[in-house]
């Protein structure tokens, strides 16, 4: 069985949580349990325990990028940050109680390719 979804978010990394982030959360905290809420939300009915997880991020561009430096890039493989293994482990974190289960999958980061930052996620449940 496979599932695709196509979830409007932009991508991040898993930060480095504090004790003190329980009761006076950082900026990046903030943003990280909102992504993880809009991941869930638009995630609903995925398989319980797949055997292969694929996703592509497609990351924004800086701010401070020219038209041409965006348009050279728009599609091409995103080398800077946020890491894809944190990318890898927030998806993982949010999706399973308990993602020792997949066994396999890709895992991409490029930048924006015109249709806005997301992640396209496809998860194949194998018959054992």
């Amino acid at each position: 069985m496979t599932w695709k979804a196509t979830i409007s978010v932009i991508p991040m990394g898993a930060p480095r949580m504090t004790q003190r982030d329980k009761w006076k959360q950082r900026p990046c905290v903030i943003r990280y349990r909102a992504f993880k809420d809009t991941l869930r939300d638009d995630c609903q009915g995925h398989p319980e325990q797949p055997t292969r997880l694929d996703w592509i991020a497609y990351l924004p561009f800086p701010k401070n990028y020219s038209k041409k430096k965006r348009a050279a890039l728009a599609g091409n493989l995103h080398r800077l940050k946020p890491d894809r293994d944190n990318i890898d482990k927030a998806i993982l974190d949010t999706l399973f109680k308990e993602d020792s289960m997949v066994a396999s999958g890709s895992i991409e980061k490029r930048w924006d390719d015109g249709k806005g930052p997301r992640i396209e996620i496809q998860m194949v449940q194998e018959q054992s």
